[in-house]
C-alpha cells in the first residue's frame, strides 16, 4: 500500500462565504480502508464528493493516480459512490441494477452476465436477483448498492454513512462484511461517518475532522491512544480530562506532571518546560475504583463518591465525584464473582490508574 491513489493538496471549499473545508491536504493509498470520520457538518460529506466529482474545490488540486481531476466529470474519475440513501432504480430487478453501470458502457451482453453473476455471488445475493428493491430489506438493498458500484471496476469506492440506516445488529453484521468485501476486492475504500466505534473496527486509517480541517489522520489505535489534541480525544470514545502542571521533563522524553496534588509520570515526545499547564487525559477502561476497605495504603489515590453505577452486560461503568468536585468516568470489565464491583451510589470510594497510561496535551490556544 505504498502507492498513492488518491491525493489532495491545499484544498479549499468555500460556500456562500462560508469556508467549509480549508487547507485539506491527505493522501490516500492504494487498497487501503480509509475512513473521514467527524460530527454532523465538520466537511467530510463534501470532501467526499470533491473526490468523486459532484462538486469542485474552491482551491487547491485533487489527484486520481497522478493525474488531476480539475473539470472531469464523475464518470470519468474511476471512481463510484454508495449513497446512504443507496439510490437504487426501484423498477428494476437486482440484476438490471447491478448491470446497469455495464451496459451504459456497452459492453456485451456475455461480459455482463458473467459479471453480475460473480458480483452477485461475492455479496451473496444469488438467490435475490429477480427481485426488486423494495421486496428487500435494509442490508440487502445496502449490498445491491455496493455490488452496483464495484461491478464497475472502480480504483476508489466512496461511501456516504451506506450503514447509518440500518439496525444495530445489521449494522454490526454489514461492517463486518463491508471489510472482508474490501479485503477480497483489494479496492481503495474512503467511508464517511459519524459512528467512532465504526470508524475504529473497520478502518486502516482514520481522519478525525472538525468543522472542515483535518485534525489528525493515523491508525484506529493512534488516534485513540494518542490523540493529538482535546478534539480528537473527546470525539473518540470517553476520556477523561484533568488539569496539570509540568513539574520536570527530561531528554528521554520522561514528563513529571502534578495532577490535584499528586505527581505522575509518563512518557511524552511534546516539548514542554517547568511549570506549564497541560491537560493530563486518561481513558475511563484505565481507571480503576476500589472500596474503601480493600485499601491499605491511598497516597496516591484519589477520594471519591459513587455518583452513578451502569451495568453494561461485559462491564460496569461508574460515575465517581472527586473531592474537588470533578467527576471521572471508569469502565471495569464484568464478573459477577467479583463483589468489588457491586458498587452503591453515595459509596466512598478511591480512585486510581497506573502510571504511564496518561496521555499529556498542552493547552489549546
Amino acid at each position: 500500500m505504498d502507492k498513492n491513489v488518491v491525493e489532495l493538496r491545499g484544498v479549499y471549499k468555500t460556500i456562500h462565504d462560508l469556508d467549509v473545508l480549508r487547507n485539506i491536504t491527505l493522501e490516500v493509498r492504494e487498497g487501503e480502508f480509509l475512513t473521514l470520520l467527524g460530527p454532523s457538518g465538520c466537511g467530510k460529506t463534501t470532501l467526499l464528493r470533491l473526490i468523486s466529482g459532484f462538486e469542485e474545490p474552491t482551491q487547491g488540486s485533487i489527484s486520481i493516480d497522478g493525474k488531476d481531476v480539475a473539470g472531469l466529470p464523475p464518470h470519468e474519475r474511476h471512481v463510484h459512490t454508495v449513497f446512504q440513501s443507496y439510490a437504487l432504480f426501484p423498477h428494476m430487478t437486482v440484476f438490471e441494477n447491478i448491470a446497469f453501470g455495464l451496459r451504459c458502457q456497452k459492453l456485451s451482453q456475455a461480459d455482463i452476465q458473467t459479471r453480475v453473476v460473480d458480483i452477485l455471488s461475492m455479496v451473496k445475493l444469488s438467490k435475490f436477483s429477480g427481485r426488486k428493491p423494495a421486496q428487500l430489506s435494509g442490508g440487502q438493498q445496502q449490498r445491491v448498492a455496493i455490488a452496483r458500484a464495484i461491478v464497475n471496476r472502480p480504483r476508489v469506492l466512496l461511501l456516504d454513512e451506506p450503514l447509518s440506516s440500518l439496525d444495530y445488529r445489521l449494522r454490526k453484521t454489514m461492517q463486518i462484511e463491508l471489510k472482508q468485501l474490501q479485503r477480497q476486492l483489494g479496492i481503495t475504500f474512503i467511508f464517511v461517518t459519524h459512528d467512532q466505534e465504526e470508524a475504529l473496527s473497520l478502518s486502516d486509517r482514520v481522519v478525525v475532522m472538525q468543522e472542515g480541517v483535518v485534525e489528525q489522520v493515523g491508525t484506529p489505535r493512534q488516534v485513540y491512544e494518542e490523540p493529538m489534541s482535546l478534539t480528537v480525544a473527546n470525539f473518540i470514545g470517553e476520556v477523561n480530562v484533568f488539569a496539570g502542571k509540568v513539574l520536570s521533563a527530561d531528554n528521554s522524553k520522561q514528563v513529571a506532571v502534578e495532577v490535584m496534588g499528586k505527581q505522575r509520570t509518563t512518557k511524552c515526545g511534546l516539548a514542554l518546560a517547568p511549570g506549564e499547564d497541560v491537560h493530563v487525559l486518561i481513558r475511563p477502561e484505565d481507571v480503576r475504583v476500589w472500596g474503601k476497605v480493600e485499601v491499605e495504603d491511598a497516597s496516591e489515590m484519589f477520594a471519591g463518591q459513587v455518583e452513578e453505577v451502569t451495568y453494561k452486560g461485559s462491564t460496569v461503568d461508574l460515575m465517581v465525584r472527586l473531592e474537588n468536585n470533578q467527576v471521572v468516568a471508569a469502565a471495569e470489565f464484568f464478573d459477577e464473582d467479583d463483589d468489588r464491583l457491586e458498587y452503591k451510589i453515595g459509596e466512598p470510594v478511591w480512585v486510581s490508574w497506573a502510571p504511564g497510561w496518561e496521555v499529556i496535551l498542552k493547552h489549546e490556544a
